[in-house]
């Protein structure tokens, strides 16, 4: 069996290795604290035994999971490359130089921030770069030349005056948006005066007209695209026409489908790293490396990005820098474009496979790595298809359907992805297969009443045998493709 993370000349000697080097680890755990080592197993056990389709979820390489493991976790290194608060920090410069030198290559970029912590802190770092940038530019005249260090107290009172008057326009949470899109709950919906785009009543296609429309009328200093539940392309460039139009900056949250960019799948107006002033992504998902964030952007914006370090972040985690240059290097390579087209081919597939089976999706399909299914026609809140899903041994999430009348917490849609399960090896012909498998589960799954006799949303009963018979044609699945061959623990 190939190994789809290895190098392609010495697939059986890099499985062996990692081998090696996973036995030793956990032995070495087991005499401090047995239970982490044994969970560890666990997990990995778990994961090779479920089909995963949760579609912000991905199995990094044993090399990326390798470096996270480090000495590396030892520094404190804030600041940026040659500026450290610490001394003895040649290495870390040496370890963040190469993962911004691999992103910038990698994705066009004029300029690279390896050291957010997450995607929200990528997100964090973006915005208050933004608004730090349109200060030191300056808008706000009498602060001159000024850069955010120099600025006195009156002068900060003045600007947290000006930036709680500031907006941001992104796409609402039901829509396929993130929470730090402008959801009011999160920071990013108290830092701004906000307003959500949606997408088409009837199509639930993105309507550039629309977007155009609201950024004339509300004047928004920032325009947020990207998405996490949208399951199709967005034209970046006509994004950037609407900013410049109204002189917003545009932001773009490429989190998900950073994979699809890097692999060159998405290219032209569908690249939004030509187009956007910045972009933030999370280095897992379809990027298939560890968790952690970048921040990408254009010159104009490179010292407010620098300043993330402390103006957001603490200490950048220097082991995962390490490991974001792993990543990025793998997917440097062709293997790496060849899967990021086959996630792509298979989302299609997947859509394909509901669809003749008469599921519901939401706009009618895909073009991307994610297929979002409404199963409120089912009968089903996305909880209750989700758990019965879980319970088949098919791991997937609950999501929200454009207007859902379920809210967030119950929704009524299911979000199902395609990267880590391509990551294993899956191809066109086992997606139709899964999508088989989950119609059946749903199909045979009724919600339950509550004990007052009404309906509800989480409770519901799955057929006898039904379980049973999908995990069964699952390991007969995954059997054939299994997660990180030729590596025994």
């Amino acid at each position: 069996m190939t190994d789809v993370f290895a190098p392609t000349t010495n697939s059986s000697e890099y499985a062996e290795q990692a081998s090696t080097a996973y036995r030793a680890a956990l032995s070495v755990i087991e005499q401090v604290e047995p239970r982490i080592a044994d969970a560890t197993r666990a997990e990995l056990a778990d994961q090779r035994a479920s089909l995963k389709l949760i579609a912000s979820e991905n199995y990094a390489s044993p090399a990326v999971l390798l470096t996270m493991g480090t000495w590396f976790s030892d520094k404190y290194a804030e600041g940026t490359v040659g500026h450290r608060f610490y001394a003895g920090c040649q290495n870390v410069d040496t370890v963040e130089a190469l993962a911004a030198e691999h992103a910038r290559e990698l994705f066009g970029a004029e300029y690279a921030y390896a050291q957010p912590h997450s995607g929200i802190d990528a997100n964090l770092v973006a915005f208050w770069s933004i608004l730090a940038h349109r200060v030191e530019t300056p808008t706000l005249a009498d602060h001159g030349a000024k850069t955010v260090y120099d600025l006195s107290e009156q002068d900060w009172e003045k600007l947290r005056r000006a930036f709680g008057e500031q907006r941001a326009l992104g796409m609402s949470l039901d829509a396929g948006g993130h929470l730090t899109h402008g959801f009011r709950p999160n920071i990013s919906g108290k830092m701004f005066h906000q307003r959500s785009y949606g997408t088409d009543p009837e199509t639930q296609l993105l309507d550039y007209d629309a977007v155009r429309a609201a950024a004339r009328e509300f004047k928004p200093l920032v325009l947020i695209a990207g998405y996490s539940a949208y399951p199709r392309r967005v034209n970046f460039a006509t994004m950037r026409e609407i900013a410049d139009e109204v002189g917003a900056t545009l932001m773009v949250d490429m989190a998900h489908f950073a994979g699809l960019v890097a692999g060159k799948v998405f290219t032209g107006d569908e690249d939004p790293v030509p187009h956007a002033h910045l972009t933030t992504t999370t280095t897992h998902k379809s990027l298939r490396g560890p968790r952690g964030g970048l921040v990408l952007a254009t010159k104009e914006y490179a010292d407010s990005v620098d300043r993330g370090c402390p103006m957001v972040l603490g200490g950048p985690l220097s082991h995962m820098m390490a490991a974001k240059a792993v990543a990025l290097a793998e997917a440097r390579t062709a293997e790496f474009q060849t899967y990021a087209q086959n996630v792509a081919d298979n989302a299609k597939a997947l859509a394909d496979g509901f669809l003749r089976r008469g599921a519901k999706l939401v706009t009618g399909g895909t073009d991307n790595h994610l297929v979002l299914l409404d199963v409120s026609g089912m009968g089903l809140t996305g909880r209750q298809a989700e758990s019965a899903l879980l319970d088949a041994g098919i791991v997937t999430n609950r999501n929200s359907v454009p207007s859902d009348p379920n809210g967030a917490w119950y929704t009524s849609g299911v979000r199902l992805g395609t990267p880590a399960l391509t990551s294993r090896g899956f191809g066109t012909a086992e997606f139709d297969r899964v999508a088989e498998l989950v119609v059946d589960v749903l199909t045979n799954t009724q919600p339950a009443a509550t004990k007052s006799g009404a309906p509800g949303k989480a409770k519901y009963v799955l057929a006898d045998g039904v379980a049973d018979r999908t995990k069964a044609a699952s390991g007969e699945l995954l059997d054939k493709h299994p997660l990180y061959p030729g590596l025994e623990l």
